[in-house]
């Protein structure tokens, strides 16, 4: 069984979105198979924006950061759950990763691009909600921000494999659409996918 970080990067807490549900979804299927499960709300921890390279590489970790990358460190799998905003992942979202991904934990910098990735052997799920059809975004904008996470973010960090759920017309699913979704989350997660 594996140990799965499931991290929520929904911004908005004022309701419950499609984010929350598919994430729920997934953790239901991992915890009835016998995944051991954590989650983290990436809206509920308080963080302040990196502003220089020299911060991101030598500044002081705040400890909710520090609590993340314990998490992320003790995880087999990680899901990443957020919707699509100007075409790619919310500023928290971003946020975060440039935080917790820090040398040393991430990646060894000393090592260089090609040698340097820390998180190896994990591997990750990308859900991203998005008002287009996922379709659009595959076709017409290339999935250019799914292709740059994968490549840029986790793929440099270690992260292998990298698998994405891409759930268009968030706002306009249906009953049957959302459920039928719900369900393929269900199911990731008791495979640990």
């Amino acid at each position: 069984m594996s140990r799965i970080l499931i991290i929520q990067g929904h911004p908005d807490v004022s309701e419950p979105h499609l984010c929350h549900a598919l994430a729920d979804a997934y953790a239901a299927g991992a915890a009835k198979a016998g995944h051991s499960v954590v989650r983290l709300e990436l809206s509920a921890i308080e963080f302040p924006l990196l502003h220089s390279q020299k911060e991101q590489e030598g500044g002081p970790v705040p400890a909710a950061i520090a609590a993340a990358q314990a998490e992320i460190k003790a995880a087999d799998h990680l899901v990443l759950v957020f919707p699509l905003w100007l075409g790619g992942m919310p500023a928290l979202v971003k946020a975060f990763f440039e935080q917790a991904f820090r040398p040393g934990l991430a990646y060894a910098s000393e090592l260089g691009p090609f040698k340097g990735a820390l998180l190896k052997g994990r591997s990750l799920r990308i859900v991203i909600t998005m008002g287009m059809p996922a379709w659009f975004y595959r076709l017409v904008y290339g999935a250019h921000s799914l292709k740059a996470m994968k490549v840029g973010i986790f793929g440099f960090v270690g992260f292998k494999p990298i698998r994405a759920s891409l759930v268009g017309n968030a706002a306009g699913t249906d009953e049957r659409g959302r459920e039928k979704w719900l369900g393929r989350m269900q199911a990731l997660g008791a495979a640990g996918a």
